[in-house]
């Protein structure tokens, strides 16, 4: 297992960030797996929680980089994101879930393991991820996040479920995936 990433790792540029989550392991009280789709939100995207500046709701990606956003989404899913630099966050779409695959089966009512965390509402029911965990360090426990190892393809692509700011290619994915939340419609090359 690649070194865990520490706090520093975050404080970049959200796309690059991004990039190079793909591949990467997530671990939440040990469940979870390799990172095979994020989406990246920064201050300057109407797309994103912190377009209008700071709220109550959104105040974690105005603080530290390095640490967990957690909202819940249609009054019913919680979505799980890594603050980067101010106003910066990743929303962490899809798990290929590795690890703790008994605990995430059985949140998500035994269904096959490729439905697990293929969703950001599906991969933090899997994990077990709520409100409470809102502004949480993810350079330690419950989290631990170890670096890609090696060379991967990642294929670029609009954002999904959104209507603002909804060309912008900050999807990114492990191309060839069968963990994620959706193909990708309209691929990219990633420059």
């Amino acid at each position: 297992m690649s070194a865990l990433l520490e706090k520093s790792f975050f404080d970049r540029p959200v796309v690059a960030v991004a990039r190079d989550l793909i591949g990467a392991n997530l671990l939440f009280a040990g469940a979870g797996g390799r990172i095979v789709e994020v989406e990246a939100y920064d201050p300057t995207d109407p797309a994103s929680h912190s377009f209008r500046g700071p709220t109550p709701r959104n105040r974690v990606m105005f603080g530290p980089p390095g640490h967990a956003y957690v909202y819940k989404i249609y009054g019913i899913h919680y979505c799980l994101n890594f603050v980067c630099q101010p106003g910066s966050a990743i929303l962490i779409r899809a798990l290929e879930p590795l690890e703790g695959l008994d605990i995430m089966r059985a949140r998500r009512g035994g269904l096959a393991d490729r439905q697990l965390c293929s969703g950001p509402g599906k991969l933090a029911q899997a994990l077990g991820i709520d409100l409470e965990h809102d502004g949480l360090a993810l350079d330690a426990p419950p989290f631990a996040i170890s670096a890609a190892e090696g060379a991967h393809p990642i294929a670029t692509g609009p954002r999904i479920g959104i209507t603002k700011g909804a060309e912008t290619p900050w999807r990114f994915v492990l191309a060839g995936s069968r963990f994620l939340s959706r193909p990708m419609a309209k691929v990219q090359p990633d420059l």
